[in-house]
């Protein structure tokens, strides 16, 4: 099963979103965002999901701090919405924690849980 660690800001809303597209693949927890990646980083978990109001910032800023840089990406920004092929393409080359912003949760989060799922499907 993947495991999916959730903070930041609109963590149900993110965590009922995740339960709703992994079809039960995945197991989805909500943490503070230390805890979270520290999971990650620790192999206890698979990935970390963050909103926050920049996606870049409060969301993964543990994350980078944590994992590094090269484990995150930034899946949205105020006035940049997420794409599928841009967050395919993180998921595809190992991306671990992913920020966006709390207005594109909706959008966000089925397409980083699509491609896991896809990617962990392969």
């Amino acid at each position: 099963m993947i495991k999916v660690n959730i903070g930041g800001m609109n963590t149900q809303e993110i965590k009922d979103l995740v339960e709703q597209y992994s079809n039960g693949k995945i197991e989805a927890k909500i943490t503070s965002d230390i805890d979270g990646v520290q999971e990650v980083a620790q192999g206890k978990a698979d990935y970390y999901l963050g909103a926050c109001a920049t996606g870049g910032g409060g969301a993964i800023s543990m994350a980078i701090a944590i994992l590094g840089y090269g484990n995150c990406f930034t899946a949205s920004m105020p006035g940049r919405p997420p794409k599928e092929a841009d967050v395919m393409k993180a998921v595809q080359s190992g991306k671990k924690a992913y920020g966006f912003t709390c207005d594109h949760v909706q959008l966000a989060v089925p397409l980083i849980i699509r491609s896991i799922l896809d990617f962990s499907e392969s």
